[in-house]
């Protein structure tokens, strides 16, 4: 049975459910199991651990023994990590604290548990720079991170400089913009107060517009914000949302009013201020607790590897040492 389980027939259709697990799963769609891929790479598993017990090429061999246990130690942990995964994207604004509620298009496994409750962290100031052309470069993103004694310690995040907080890594993104304040003062009611994302910025500069129904009502109100951030084309940029401006544009029940930060409007039902122009981030979370566990195990296999072949190559004698005892004989 062992050898049937170890045979390349089995290794082949084992690697054939992977390429369509992994074209299946490209992209981690909602709709997709993540058992596609879960199943395939026990197969292989299997398969593997199979030719490790019976074939004495491998066992009888210290070096090629250590690779293959690596190898299958790396399709082990590569299910647990599918099992485990967490692959989210959030938008949080300048000066708002982390929550996990605020996570979207969250992808996880049946088996993830991680401690996202306890991550802790308030959003600050970002800056992007940018070269002739909006070709994106560096992002700069600051986070403040509770410190020793009630102290702040201040980190600077980007795409290649994730903030890690109890395994989940947070990566900054190209999706980021501004958000105008505003206070909603109903007729009959408490005042509201919170924040209308506008679309990704400068990606969409000309399209920054938005809408919300203010809660009891049915009048929907139209938001178009005019920004001045210095934004230029043909010269390095810096988008810094602390040097920028801007005007809202609110429009509702036939009415079109300009308002500046501090300005307010009268509305059916009630009365709308533009308190101040905000920014936000959006940033990639993932969480795969087998990472790091995956680079150490690389790391041995290849030692392993490199082992057998040095052997190998030992055993074989160099062809200036036969020159050498030939010319001798001679």
């Amino acid at each position: 049975m062992l050898r049937h389980l170890a045979s390349l027939k089995f290794t082949l259709v084992g690697m054939v459910l992977l390429a369509g697990g992994a074209t299946l799963s490209y992209g981690n769609p909602a709709d997709v199991s993540v058992w596609v891929l879960i199943v395939p790479l026990a197969l292989l598993a299997l398969n593997l651990a199979a030719a490790i017990i019976t074939n004495p090429r491998i066992n009888r061999q210290p070096g090629l023994l250590v690779f293959h246990v690596c190898l299958l130690a790396t399709v082990l942990l590569a299910g647990l990590g599918r099992l485990t995964h967490l692959d989210a994207h959030l938008e949080i604004a300048q000066n708002e604290a982390f929550s996990k509620d605020i996570l979207q298009e969250v992808r996880k496994g049946p088996w993830h548990s991680g401690n996202l409750d306890k991550v802790q962290f308030v959003q600050g100031a970002y800056t992007v720079d940018y070269a002739p052309g909006l070709k994106r470069g560096l992002t700069h993103s600051q986070v403040f991170l509770p410190g020793v004694g009630g102290a702040t310690v201040m980190q600077d995040v980007g795409d290649d400089r994730p903030l890690i907080l109890e395994r989940y890594r947070f990566y900054t993104t190209h999706n980021k913009g501004f958000a105008p304040i505003l206070t909603w003062l109903p007729d009959q009611g408490e005042p509201i107060t919170g924040r209308i994302n506008m679309p990704a910025y400068p990606l969409y500069d000309y399209k920054q517009d938005n809408s919300w129904i203010p809660p009891g009502t049915k009048e929907e109100i139209k938001f178009w914000l005019q920004l001045q951030t210095g934004m230029t084309l043909d010269k390095p940029w810096v988008l810094d949302g602390r040097n920028a401006s801007g005007t809202l544009v609110v429009t509702s029940g036939g009415k079109r009013v300009e308002l500046k930060p501090g300005d307010e409007v009268s509305l059916a039902h009630g009365r709308l201020r533009f308190e101040n122009l905000t920014t936000w981030m959006g940033y990639r979370v993932f969480y795969d607790p087998t990472i790091q566990w995956l680079f150490w195990v690389t790391v041995v296999g290849v030692f392993g590897l490199t082992h057998f072949f040095w052997v190998k190559l030992n055993l074989v004698p160099w062809l200036d040492e036969g020159n050498e005892r030939r010319g001798g004989k001679a």
